[in-house]
């Protein structure tokens, strides 16, 4: 069900070195040089997961308890992303992020962002390419 879970960090260094730390007992390590931008770092399993990502805000606002907080979704195909995100809209949520390509992120990452009607973020993703005419 889960793809990753997002966390917000207000000292990435910081927070590299907590998670290190605690999540080696668990079995969990860094994805080494996963962010091209140095902003975010994950652990757990590459893509598509699960694991859990430590970011400072993309908004560039502090981060606090639910600031760079998102739960992602993981979606068999780009059809459940479109759905997901419509029908976010019908029942109150508002958009963050139409569905589309996000290529910044790996060459499939297919992924709607929204907020639910009490502001918390969430995402759907599919990582698979979209199959091609005539094929399943």
């Amino acid at each position: 069900m889960f793809s990753y879970v997002s966390l917000g960090t207000r000292d990435l260094s910081r927070a590299m070195r907590f998670y290190d730390a605690v999540l080696a007992p668990l079995g969990h390590t860094r994805v080494e040089d996963y962010d091209p931008e140095d902003r975010s770092a994950a652990w757990g399993l590459d893509d598509p997961g699960p694991h859990l990502w430590v970011t400072q805000p993309f908004d560039g606002a502090p981060a606090t308890p639910g600031n760079g907080t998102m739960v992602s979704f993981l979606a068999e195909n780009r059809a459940a992303v479109v759905a997901f995100h419509a029908a976010a809209l019908a029942h109150g949520g508002t958009d963050e992020g139409a569905p589309g390509l996000r290529p910044q992120y790996g060459t499939h990452f297919y992924a709607a962002y929204v907020r639910d009607p009490d502001g918390n973020k969430l995402n759907a993703v599919c990582y698979r390419p979209e199959p091609r005419s005539g094929t399943a």
